[in-house]
């Protein structure tokens, strides 16, 4: 499952960086195969750092997702064509950073972290709870029993 499609690039980019970058002979024809690819593995890269926190793939995906998934293609795809700029760089960097970041839980995935149901982090497919009721048995209650 890819989490960007090609009409995500235009619409991030715009048509011209996407033929710089994907009409590699110059035919004025896009390489479609390249673009679907670079968006699989950008996909798959994705996985990669959120599987360490959440199910993957994401379903319904969050638009930072999205995001993500077309900065690291338009990254992959620019390399291959030697058309790379620093913006891209720094975008790709950007992202890989994000998703550190997110598969330690200190950012989280925006609109989809609301889904998670009942106040819990998701750890490899499970729900771990974090609202835990107060405890029943502690010093205080226990306080002048033998």
């Amino acid at each position: 499952m890819s989490y960007a499609v090609q009409s995500d690039i235009v619409d991030r980019f715009g048509e011209e960086l996407l033929y710089q970058i994907a009409d590699r002979d110059r035919d004025q024809q896009l390489e479609t195969a390249a673009i679907e690819l670079a968006l699989a593995d950008a996909s798959a890269e994705v996985d990669t750092y959120l599987s360490q926190r959440y199910t993957v793939p994401l379903d319904p995906t969050p638009r930072v997702v999205v995001r993500l998934a077309v900065d690291i293609a338009v990254y992959r795809l620019a390399q291959k064509a030697q058309a790379y700029t620093e913006e891209i760089r720094q975008r790709y960097e950007d992202a890989i950073e994000l998703l550190v970041r997110m598969a330690k839980g200190t950012a989280g995935l925006g609109e989809a972290a609301e889904e998670t149901g009942a106040g819990g982090e998701i750890k490899g497919g499970q729900i771990l709870p974090t609202d835990n009721p107060e405890r029943v048995f502690s010093r205080k209650t226990m306080k002048g029993l033998p």
